[in-house]
């Protein structure tokens, strides 16, 4: 009520003097009010819990339902999954954060480099808009919650879940043995499916609006991301016998390193499908003389904003004080990067590894060197 008040003060500061709150204006600071605080609940996000420092296994105890109840950034089916699958939670928290830095990893040279912000929502307003940025994340946060799930199932970490029974593969050998203790890649697979979609599934938008066609775009986003986890999984095996003679060899599921998820998903934002609500209320892509997107690519259904300048409306924090490459012609040099408003070089000391020398046995020992190199910001 008190930010009511103030928010009315505002708006009609003379209607409070008079003592007469006219109607009209209350109507429209109510209005306002509501509006902004819709805004603050669709910002916040589980990938909030990558931040969290409450997430520690300890925290997670038995029964410690009121620590789900309090994490706000959780819709209500995702906090009575965090009830009932309290030991993962951590690990769901972990998937976020490898996503995070996966996106900040490969968009560290374009203008858009995956930053954060201090909040709920992690990534800020540019997730309002249904961009190819926006779908890469989805879809690679929702790849890092199967990598982690997976492989905190093949450790023991997780109750409900251990080793991977996936079959064996048709064209192994027949000598080679099946077992070992692979990534649970089903497991993590179905989790991440039941966990990170449980927001968008919980709503019900009208048919053909601009949110059905968002919901859509991201739970298409979130499969493409496991789907690409899924792909990219292969066999490993490791020999046994005397000697090294391989004689026999046993063979497990992997799941591949995250880089090369994030590689593979950064492939599909380049090749994303802009796509748009038909007649039915479905998503179809604009431009019928491509192919359709399949459930393994990213879609979009904006373009995206401008990166260039800092932009409150849109999230878009430019490209003022970033490092560029002068040397470059691409994204990451000074002509693109600044987007042509031109850059300062400044002189700045590094310290780095250098004078490195074996010896026996077995370490290497360096020394540290300074050097002063040329960098340049964009203005």
């Amino acid at each position: 009520m008190l930010f009511l008040r103030r928010l009315v003060c505002v708006c009609c500061p003379s209607a409070l003097v008079r003592g007469v709150l006219d109607s009209r204006h209350c109507t429209f600071a109510l209005t306002l009010l509501t509006l902004l605080m819709q805004v603050v609940v669709e910002a916040s996000s589980w990938w909030s819990l990558a931040m969290n420092p409450l997430l520690i296994p300890e925290a997670y105890i038995i029964g410690a339902q009121p620590l789900c109840s309090q994490l706000v950034s959780l819709s209500q089916g995702q906090k009575k999954l965090c009830q009932l699958y309290q030991d993962h939670m951590q690990y769901i928290g972990e998937g976020a954060k490898t996503g995070i830095r996966e996106c900040q990893y490969q968009f560290r040279q374009r203008r858009w480099n995956c930053s954060t912000v201090d909040n709920s929502s992690v990534f800020g307003r540019v997730m309002q808009i249904g961009s190819r940025e926006t779908a890469f994340t989805y879809a690679i946060s929702a790849a890092g919650v199967v990598n982690a799930v997976s492989r905190a199932c093949r450790e023991g970490e997780l109750s409900s879940c251990g080793c991977s029974r996936a079959a064996r593969p048709k064209d192994l050998p027949r000598d080679w043995l099946w077992g070992g203790c692979g990534d649970n890649l089903n497991y993590g697979y179905r989790f991440s499916k039941e966990f990170v979609d449980a927001r968008e599934r919980e709503k019900s938008y009208a048919k053909g609006s601009y949110e059905s066609a968002r919901l859509m775009m991201n739970l298409h986003n979130n499969e493409a991301g496991r789907r690409t986890v899924s792909d990219l999984a292969h066999v490993s095996c490791k020999c046994h016998g005397v000697s090294g003679s391989c004689s026999l060899k046993t063979c497990w599921l992997h799941l591949a390193d995250f880089r090369k998820v994030g590689e593979t998903l950064k492939e599909k934002y380049d090749s994303a499908a802009s796509m748009k609500l038909n007649s039915r209320g479905k998503l179809v892509q604009r431009d019928s003389k491509f192919n359709p997107p399949t459930s393994h690519d990213l879609v979009y259904i904006e373009s995206s904003p401008d990166y260039c300048l800092s932009n409150q409306s849109t999230g878009s924090l430019g490209t003022v004080g970033r490092l560029c490459n002068k040397t470059s012609e691409g994204m990451d040099g000074c002509e693109l990067m600044c987007c042509g408003r031109g850059y300062d070089q400044y002189k700045a000391q590094i310290v780095e590894r250098c004078h490195c020398k074996f010896h026996w046995c077995c370490y290497v020992k360096c020394k540290r060197c300074t050097k002063t190199v040329d960098q340049f910001i964009c203005k």
